[in-house]
Formats: structure tokens, sequence, C-alpha cells
């Protein structure tokens, strides 16, 4: 048996020179290996060439990753992306698939900017395409000149629902502050999803699923950035880890119980 849980980071598909590679941020490692005191495995974007199922064997937990792709439109019914938007079609035939069937298994996941807008288009919602662009709602993105301390530093207070899950990990206080370094975000929530989190606009910053067999929240900041630093953030990997942990015992013990049956 392991003494730490086996955690799976998506990884967006890129090209390195004229190579396909599949990246993430070492950013979100880190917070993995040292927030939740797991081990981190990088997931690539193949899609159906390694099965939902056989993944969700192998893992404890699941962390879907923000990119600067943004989810091609047409998973959620959107119009067409301005000409220049980036996407990552294998990243989307990965993650979308493999984020609905980790929560309905039971596996712990954590979602992070696309991440968290993964799950809403996975429960039905859909997107803003540039939430700067639409009337009542303020500028999210990050001034991409500024150094990245300034550019991942909080700038803006959220809401927490009262009695939320949320809440909970921020030691049931009303309020948090948050970065801020995206240009889409919640337009319709999807079905089963609860808001956790709204920006002073109204904008949702967190979810969570409701009646989730394990923990299942997505946040729209960026909570991996410097999280020892922040109490919220060190909640919430610490809240993950535990949740991998104990997804890790529960397979072990399933595991223990099978191998005895065979042999009785």
């Amino acid at each position: 048996m392991r003494n730490k849980p086996l955690v799976g980071i998506s990884a967006d598909r890129t090209m390195m020179g004229v190579h396909p590679s599949h990246v993430t941020g070492e950013k979100y490692i880190a917070a993995i290996v040292d927030g939740s005191q797991a081990l981190a495995m990088l997931l690539p974007a193949l899609g159906e060439r390694q099965s939902t199922e056989d993944v969700l064997a192998a893992v404890d937990g699941l962390l879907f990753t923000g990119s600067y792709s943004n989810v091609e439109p047409h998973r959620y019914g959107g119009h067409p992306s301005a000409p220049g938007t980036l996407h990552d079609a294998a990243r989307d035939a990965t993650t979308l698939p493999l984020l609905r069937a980790a929560i309905a298994a039971g596996v712990p996941v954590l979602a992070v900017c696309r991440g968290f807008q993964e799950m809403n288009v996975v429960f039905g919602g859909t997107l803003h395409q540039s939430v700067h662009a639409v009337a009542g709602l303020n500028d999210h993105r990050e001034n991409k000149e500024d150094d990245l301390d300034v550019q991942y530093a909080p700038s803006h207070s959220i809401t927490l629902t009262q009695g939320g899950l949320l809440q909970r990990l921020a030691g049931g206080t009303n309020e948090a502050r948050v970065n801020s370094l995206h240009g889409q975000g919640v337009e319709r929530l999807g079905v089963g999803l609860v808001a956790e989190a709204t920006a002073p606009d109204g904008l949702i910053e967190a979810v969570s699923v409701k009646d989730a067999r394990a923990f299942a929240l997505g946040v729209q900041w960026h909570p991996e950035w410097k999280h020892a630093n922040d109490a919220l953030s060190t909640a919430i990997f610490r809240a993950f880890g535990d949740a991998c942990r104990d997804r890790m015992r529960t397979k072990a013990g399933y595991g223990a119980a099978s191998a005895a049956a065979t042999h009785a």
C-alpha cells in the first residue's frame, strides 16, 4: 500500500518546436505535492486512447488545471470564438468525459480556472466567452505586463455561500479575497452544481457538486499560486489531499477484501 495518494493532473497538448507535447504548470504540481501531500502524475491529453475507466482505477484524485486555452464553444452550444482564440481539442476530449465520470465514481476532484469552466460545461452549463464585454460584469483579466506576483495578487473579494463547502474550508467567514486571471466565466450554472462563492459583480467564482460522493470543488481563481501563503488556498489543498487519502484507503480496503474472498 502506498503512503501517499496519487493525484492525476490534467495536461494541455501543445507544440514544443515541431513536437506535440503534453504539459502542465509546475505551480499545480507543487500544490499537489506540498499542499495536498500527495504524489503527482501528469495525465496526457490523449482522449479515448487512454480509457476513463483505466485512469480512474489508477488515481486517488484528479486536479483539472487552468490553461491559456478555452473550452471549444460547440461543447456548450456557444457561438464561434473570436479569431485568434486558443483552443485545445485534445484536452477537451480528455478532461470533459473524465471529469464527469470521476465525480460519478466518487473520485475526489478539484477544478481550477479552465477546470472550473470544464466542470460547468459537463453539467450542462454555459460560458461567457468575454466576461469583460458583458454589461454589468467587471473585467476579470490580469494585466499581462505586470510581474507575476502582481498578476496573482488578490484583486477582488468573494462572498461565500452560507453553510457551503467553501465557507467551511474558510473557517466560517463570509468573505475572502482572491486573484483574478480569466477572460471567460460561468453564464448559466450547470444542473447539479451549487454556487459556493460570487464576485462583487455577481459572477460565480466557485461551485460544488450537489450530493457528490466525494470532494468535488471548482474555483475560478488560482489557489495553487503560492498556496502556502494563503489560509483559504492552504485549506483547499489540504482538504483535497485528505479526500484523496480517504479514497486511497477505501480502494486498498476493497482490494484486500476482494483478495481474501478469492482465496477463501
